[in-house]
């Protein structure tokens, strides 16, 4: 029984006699860190089976163990090593992305938004160019000048108006002359007139009308305009009149008034300044100047 019982221990022990042997486990450090390293060096030894190698017996077990578990440590250890330092740089990139992509998104500006952004740029600097030219243009108003007046005709002779009424009535016939002066240095102004009123104690007694006209860049013109009368009745106010013959004996104090009226199309229809500039000139008709032209310089304002 003995001889039985060492055949079968020496049979147990022999790895190249027993082909249906049992692979080894082996126990490892039961670190946490280094379990999935573990694995890996168990699942290599679970491919390797105890009967391929030649020193397979209970004294080298024990140290295969340790060396393996020194081994399996050590590299947990480098492998703990390399998942930090991947971890690390994984997350680094990720915050590198999110600063970049952070930064275009906040500093972009999106394709759809190209045209709008310049359409409203082109509408703000137009807007303030055409402002600039409108308060320039504004400075340079239009000049006007008052130079003489002349009577050819002036009769007062008795009459009746339209509705029968006997009265004194005055038929003239003058010439106002006025120079028009165009200050602006970038633009032409067109020019257009009320009608010229000659009065006498606040009753019209001679009419005339300036025809309109374009007046260029600085540049002036001299401006003729004829005022008549036809049997203008005086009521009231002719009785202060004297004539012999229908002709004024005394002199007739008569005022002018008119307002004058000036555009300019400085940006085509968009800009286009507006002036206007009244003028009244006091006079006076004297009888032994006729068909001579009375200074109107310095009797005349301008509003």
């Amino acid at each position: 029984k003995s001889t039985d019982s060492d055949a079968t221990s020496l049979a147990a022990s022999s790895p190249g006699r027993s082909p249906g042997r049992r692979p080894a486990y082996f126990v490892q450090s039961p670190s946490r860190d280094s379990h999935e390293d573990g694995e890996k060096t168990t699942n290599s030894f679970h491919s390797t089976p105890a009967a391929l190698s030649p020193m397979a017996s209970p004294g080298h077990h024990s140290g295969r163990s340790s060396s393996t578990r020194f081994s399996g440590s050590g590299g947990s250890r480098r492998h703990q090593h390399r998942k930090s330092t991947a971890v690390g740089n994984h997350f680094d990139a990720i915050e590198e992305e999110g600063l970049l992509g952070g930064d275009a998104g906040s500093g972009g500006l999106p394709r759809r938004c190209y045209f709008p952004v310049f359409v409203l740029g082109f509408v703000i600097l137009f807007s303030f160019f055409s402002l600039v030219l409108w308060g320039a243009s504004r400075n340079q108003k239009p000049v006007v000048t008052m130079k003489s007046i002349s009577f050819d005709e002036f009769l007062i002779q008795a009459g009746n108006d339209f509705s029968g009424v006997a009265t004194e009535m005055v038929t003239m016939n003058s010439t106002v002359k006025l120079v028009f002066r165009n200050t602006g240095t970038f633009f032409g102004v067109h020019v257009t007139s009320t009608p010229l009123d000659l009065s006498f104690s606040q009753l019209t007694v001679a009419t005339g009308t300036m025809k309109k006209f374009y007046q260029s860049r600085k540049s002036q013109r001299m401006v003729t305009v004829v005022m008549q009368g036809s049997h203008v009745p005086l009521y009231g106010g002719g009785a202060s009149l004297t004539s012999i013959d229908g002709k004024p004996t005394a002199p007739v104090p008569l005022k002018l008034s008119f307002a004058l009226r000036s555009r300019a199309y400085v940006l085509g229809r968009l800009v286009k300044p507006k002036f206007y500039k009244k003028v009244q000139c006091s006079t006076v008709f004297d009888p032994q100047k006729m068909n001579v032209a009375v200074s109107l310089k310095t009797s005349c304002t301008y509003q």
